[in-house]
């Protein structure tokens, strides 16, 4: 049996719409030469084609030209064959022995053709509880999103939905700074470009200012909502998501030995008390597929933000990470480690030793003010720290490299820049890191990487070709209707991510007030995500042990079904605890799935209906409770009158379905 959502003629047929490559002139690129426009690659620059299989389902063509100047224009555009997508990215090049004239405005996209369209947008992480929010306008009129700061996710999120009288079109933005885009209708249907907010540069001999990468997805809107959903996540979890030793990446359980010794993050952390809590998880039961060692293990003085020397600290790793990696190793596990390699705090090491590669604001008088920024634009220090944290990587035996970004560069870019160069430093870092990730990758075969900035305020698309957010906020851990509502954006657009099973709400009252408590059968449920962190410790009592066991089994068999069905949201999320949550996640290849419904802490109802939106005809289907053992056998008609179940307070239930 198959997925309901599949690819259709008519589908691949909406392909024009969504900026196709037709002539060198027509490509949907424009910017400002000095004060000339120019659009696509004009015939001054004496564009040639060339293409490419890059695997049965994508055909790459290479649009370049130069003009007599020596600037070049270089056009990717890659359509995939077996969705109905398109994705571009445009970069300049200076080969001249001159600078250019000012370039300005640069922005890849242009017409799509459609009736009525409705922009449906987020707000992305804003590290509040009213992020990940959609909205819904009519474009009528221009409009801009962009970003907060100067990470890609934080008050705009790169991704959006245009919904006309005939189909949708799902966009991705590809950047990791700030991105803008320009929306406004236009004859026939809207314009859509997106560019670097800030772009006003001469190009020196030998520099290249790049555009975002854009992604296109164009579909029938026949069973709205749901097919757009799937068809996202189908071509996310085939083409995106980075894979493991060339497999995909499956269920991760993380486990750590989390604040040793009383000390904040990991500052407590010792070769002694990781190995031996490692060592009595895996005796206990609860073995994990990731041991996490986070911020504290550098040199720091239990003050974690004190980042800009990437060394073990010598006193607590004597024998630096290898010891630990080796223990993991040998017990199947995979050690993440915690960097924040552009944040260099004044005094720390490469401070010391190297400033030239730093970039920081100034007072009035011209003093260094507030944390550096390491310079991944300069090819000096990019390269030193490819060769450094690709020797911790190795010796240390690190399987999942992640990378942090706990503040805004914005400002620092602004003010390193002349009136002349506005974007190019930004520019330059956003290529720059793109780079030094494609380098560890290449120089570590297996190794992958968990994207964090504040929890997910750059988690666009370009980064997500190489990462995954397992640490995709940092709000809202333990209060289960603000995870809830996370929980579903991430499920529609970033399908692998991770959750921590933690309990906030206050048992008596059903309110949250922001304290943790024990972990408990509840908060697994509440923490149904890809990947999870456990929060029993490694000396917990046996009882929450037992708990943690028997709940593993759950959320690993569900998560395996998130990971290779069709995810259908059954509920609204509102930040509501008076309100039902429920999703169905279904498996056609593997006639599978489960639905989950949870009482939220002060939901007043005994009972709820469950009707399933997706069905296949002819099937018998039988329900399990793996927590109770109870069963259910009903049949496709009788699934469509629904059933009730009935649910404790503050409760939850998965039933595992096959037909």
């Amino acid at each position: 049996m198959n997925s309901p959502h599949r690819i259709t003629a008519a589908d691949m047929a909406l392909l024009p719409r969504i900026l196709k490559f037709t002539t060198p002139d027509q490509i949907p690129l424009h910017f400002k030469l000095d004060d000339r426009l120019i659009c696509g690659i004009p015939a001054e620059f004496a564009p040639t084609v060339s293409h490419r299989l890059i695997d049965c389902n994508m055909v790459q063509y290479i649009i370049e030209g130069t003009n007599t100047n020596g600037l070049t224009i270089r056009a990717e555009y890659i359509e995939y064959r077996d969705f109905p997508v398109t994705e571009w990215v445009v970069t300049l090049t200076n080969h001249g022995q001159m600078d250019t004239p000012i370039v300005s405005d640069l922005r890849v996209g242009g017409h799509i053709f459609c009736r009525n369209a409705v922009l449906e947008f987020g707000n992305g992480d804003t590290c509040t509880p009213d992020g990940y929010h959609f909205f819904k306008t009519l474009v009528d009129m221009p409009m801009s999103l962009s970003p907060n700061d100067g990470t890609s996710c934080n008050g705009a999120f790169p991704y959006m939905t245009i919904h006309t009288a005939d189909c949708e079109i799902r966009a991705a933005i590809g950047w990791p700074t700030k991105w803008v885009a320009d929306i406004a209708p236009a004859e026939n249907g809207i314009t859509f470009a997106c560019g670097q907010d800030r772009c006003h540069t001469i190009l020196r001999p030998g520099e290249s200012f790049r555009t975002p990468r854009l992604n296109l997805m164009a579909y029938t809107n026949e069973n709205a909502p749901w097919r757009g959903i799937n068809l996202w996540r189908h071509w996310y979890l085939g083409h995106i998501l980075p894979r493991e030793n060339g497999q995909p990446i499956g269920p991760k359980l993380c486990l750590h030995n989390f604040m040793a010794d009383g000390k904040p993050e990991f500052t407590g952390a010792t070769e002694q008390n990781q190995i031996d809590a490692l060592n009595e998880y895996i005796r206990r039961g609860m073995k994990p597929d990731i041991w996490w060692l986070d911020a504290g293990w550098y040199p720091c003085d239990y003050d974690w933000p004190r980042t800009g020397t990437w060394h073990p600290d010598p006193a607590r790793f004597p024998r630096g990470l290898a010891p630990l990696g080796k223990a993991c190793e040998q017990n199947g596990v995979q050690l993440l480690l915690w960097f924040e390699p552009e944040r260099v705090r004044a005094g720390e090491e490469l401070d010391r030793e190297h400033p030239e590669w730093l970039l920081c604001q100034h007072d009035a008088d011209g003093n260094p003010v507030g944390e550096r920024l390491l310079d991944l634009g300069n090819d000096e220090a990019r390269n030193w720290l490819i060769d450094h944290v690709n020797g911790l990587i190795k010796e240390s035996h690190v399987a999942i490299y992640r990378q942090d970004f706990n503040f805004n560069p914005a400002p620092i870019w602004a003010q390193n820049e002349s009136p002349d160069r506005i974007g190019i430093l930004e520019n330059r870092h956003a290529q720059g890191y793109l780079a030094y990730w494609d380098a560890l990758i290449f120089a570590n075969p297996g190794l992958w990487i968990d994207s964090c900035a504040s929890g997910g305020r750059r988690n666009d698309l370009e980064t997500m070709r190489r990462a995954v957010p397992l640490h995709f906020t940092d709000v809202g851990y333990g209060h289960h209707p603000i995870k809830q509502k996370q929980h579903r954006e991430m499920f529609e657009w970033i399908p692998y991510f991770r959750a921590h099973n933690m309990n906030w709400d206050n048992a008596e009252t059903g309110a949250y007030d922001g304290h943790s408590r024990p972990t408990d059968t509840f908060a697994f449920h509440c923490a149904l995500a890809p990947a999870l962190t456990s929060m029993f410790t490694y000396n917990d009592t046996e009882e929450n042990f037992e708990i943690g066991r028997r709940m593993d089994d759950i959320w690993r068999a569900a998560a395996e079904i998130e990971l290779s069905g069709d995810y259908y949201p059954m509920t609204e999320c509102q930040l509501d605890p008076h309100d039902f949550y429920a999703m169905q996640f279904d498996d056609a290849k593997h006639c599978r799935g489960f639905v989950q419904v949870i009482r939220n802490t002060q939901v007043t109802e005994d009972f709820y209906t469950v009707v399933l939106p997706c069905i296949h005809e002819n099937a018998v289907y039988t329900l399990t409770d793996r927590e109770t053992g109870k069963c259910l056998t009903l049949t496709s008609n009788e699934l469509k009158e629904g059933f009730t179940l009935a649910l404790e307070p503050r409760s939850g239930v998965v039933l595992f379905y096959t037909y």
